[in-house]
């Protein structure tokens, strides 16, 4: 690589972004500017804020990679992705949670909850499991951005990440939300740029659309033993159904993923930075395309990038990574694409983590500042800003040293992971909040606590790639999981915990007194509420 070429291109990236973190830190003067940027952010930069901060090097790196592995069926994941991360989420539960988090005064999705729900509890164990979780999130991050820097750059892999957490840091402490949202603006323009040229030069190098998917189905007696062993087809089929890997691709990615996004604090928070439902219509269409083209494309070249392999090296793509699927995407480019695009696709993953983690690191210091100590201590003498800023920078410290001792291959499966606790442990009680008026403050914690303890305990015992990994349930029972029998070791415990969630907060909520018709008239803003309403007759 030429490295004058390379380090004027990232002089001026990190001039734009280190000029935009100043303007951000420039008008960013009160704890609303801070956390919400003032609620009155454009519907372009929500957008591309809330897309950028969505699609990561997780899903570029890890879920691309996977791709390459097990073929074309992850496509259903974009379609999840962009119907209920976009539409769904925008139009059904964005609006509402915008009017409520401002009826409310909300400034932290937990303490959205806290208020909906008039519970302190919910607040500081809601802060926790952000806190306390979303670094299994941020390290898979870094490590995919850290991964194509060491292959592209031969940059030491650790220094890669140093370097990335610093800069990151930086304008996140200095900046707040109104640095993460207008960094992630750019960032997110230049992600849509790179992954639509990335998708359009990989058809025409593998001769077009048609020529190249043939191609690729014509691959399939060549599809990799381990995937084949676990109910895969190839790489145009769909698995096998019932097999481990139909229900690894069901459960944990396209549910686990696609459904889980919309219970993610750090998005869900981004309703609440616009000041009406207007800007949330306007960013519909921006926020579908650029979801569509940031998945749709790095799951389409993933697999694409079998063809390319074989026709060039004559392995297919998990054999020439030596296994390491969290590589392919990275190596593909570094071989296939002209030495000018892999400046700019390396720009593209930087880009990509950055948006990412910044809200990541934000969410994580606003949940330890406001939502924990705040609450628990019942005081704000240090205030939002100089504890919220302590957070960030434990949670950069955290992500990092996690980043070092993961093993390979584990970018795609951390995100799922990490949506999946978070699915657990909000969906249902974010639905209620926005939906159920007859929603209890009992039944809330009783859905919160339910769904975070059944999904921890089935992740440990029973789910058998987290389970295996950890090691907790061999220690503690001498066997790897605790059900051994088909499929319980392949569901995602997504598929248990949501459900049993949802049943204890209806359940409970309908055993416990109503709230206060004047709580339910602050939250929903109602006029002439009728009782009946309240008691969900």
């Amino acid at each position: 690589m030429d490295y004058v070429v390379l380090l004027i291109v990232f002089l001026i990236y990190f001039f734009i972004v280190g000029y935009v973190g100043y303007l951000a830190w420039k008008r960013t003067k009160s704890s609303e500017d801070f956390m919400l940027a003032g609620r009155k952010t454009h519907p372009y930069i929500m957008a591309l804020s809330y897309g950028a901060t969505f699609i990561s090097t997780a899903a570029i790196v890890g879920f691309g990679g996977a791709a390459g592995q097990f073929g074309m069926s992850l496509l259903w994941l974009t379609f999840f992705n962009v119907f209920c991360g976009i539409f769904i989420a925008f139009i059904l539960m964005g609006k509402r949670t915008r009017k409520m988090g401002h009826n409310l005064d909300s400034l932290t999705f937990p303490e959205f909850l806290s208020r909906r729900f008039n519970s302190k509890f919910i607040q500081y164990f809601s802060g926790g499991i952000i806190f306390f979780a979303m670094p299994i999130y941020a390290s898979v991050v870094l490590i995919g951005a850290a991964r194509f820097m060491e292959t592209s750059l031969s940059l030491n892999f650790h220094l890669s990440l140093l370097i990335l957490s610093i800069i990151v840091a930086a304008y996140v402490i200095f900046g707040g939300i109104k640095g993460v949202m207008y960094t992630e603006a750019v960032q997110g323009s230049i992600m849509l740029f790179g992954m639509i040229f990335l998708l359009i030069f990989t058809y025409w190098l593998l001769g077009g659309i048609t020529e190249s998917h043939t191609a690729l189905t014509n691959l399939a007696p060549h599809f990799p033993a381990s995937a084949q062993a676990i109910g895969g087809t190839g790489w145009t089929t769909f698995p096998t159904l019932g097999s481990p890997f139909w229900w690894s691709l069901v459960s944990t990615t396209i549910i686990g993923v696609g459904i889980g996004v919309l219970a993610q604090p750090q998005l869900a928070v981004r309703f609440m930075t616009v000041e009406s439902d207007k800007e949330l219509n306007r960013a519909v269409l921006v926020g579908g395309i650029f979801i569509a083209f940031s998945t749709g494309t790095a799951f389409i070249v993933g697999a694409l990038s079998n063809v390319y392999f074989f026709d060039k090296i004559g392995q297919v793509a998990v054999d020439v990574v030596g296994g390491n699927i969290d590589k392919i995407i990275p190596t593909f480019i570094n071989m296939a694409l002209p030495e000018w695009f892999v400046y700019v696709f390396l720009l593209t993953l930087l880009a990509a983590a950055m948006s990412t983690l910044s809200s990541q690191y934000h969410a994580q210091g606003t949940s330890l500042g406001r939502d924990i100590y705040e609450t628990v201590k019942n005081k704000k003498s240090i205030g939002s800003f100089t504890l919220t800023r302590i957070g960030i920078l434990i949670a950069v410290v955290l992500a990092f040293v996690l980043s070092l001792i993961l093993p390979g291959s584990v970018v795609a499966q951390g995100t799922a992971m990490f949506y999946g606790i978070c699915a657990a442990a909000f969906l249902s009680v974010y639905i209620c909040a926005l939906y159920w008026k007859r929603a209890t403050r009992e039944g809330a914690i009783a859905g919160i606590l339910s769904g975070t303890i059944v999904s921890l305990l089935w992740l440990i015992f029973v789910f058998g790639n987290t389970a295996k990994g950890l090691g907790i349930c061999m220690l503690l029972t001498g066997q790897s999981t605790l059900i051994n029998i088909m499929p319980f070791p392949s569901i995602d415990a997504i598929i248990i915990a949501v459900p049993v969630s949802f049943i204890f907060t209806v359940v409970v909520s309908l055993l416990t007194k109503p709230m206060s018709e004047e709580h339910i008239k602050k939250c929903y803003g109602d006029v002439g509420l009728k009782k009946s309403e309240i008691s969900g007759k």
